[in-house]
């Protein structure tokens, strides 16, 4: 029962909007099937194309990237 006992003396010190999330998220949690972990790749694959670029747009490939990028919403 360690767990639990730990989870609510931190319960004891949220707030009741914290609380309402955890809820939410508790019954999430509940009702989702969880997914196994993904195995981290190795980065294999990427290395059969190293050094193998074709053509002459590698410096507008590379800026249409620079400016495709945005900030993060998390």
């Amino acid at each position: 029962m360690k767990f639990k006992e730990e989870l609510f003396a931190e319960i004891d010190t949220m707030t009741e909007e914290q609380i309402a999330e955890l809820l939410v998220m508790v019954k999430n949690m509940k009702t989702k099937k969880v997914k196994p972990p993904q195995r981290l790749g190795s980065g294999k694959s990427i290395l059969r194309h190293t050094g193998k670029w074709q053509g002459d747009d590698l410096k507008d490939c590379l800026q249409a990237v620079y400016d495709s990028r945005g900030v993060a919403e998390f």
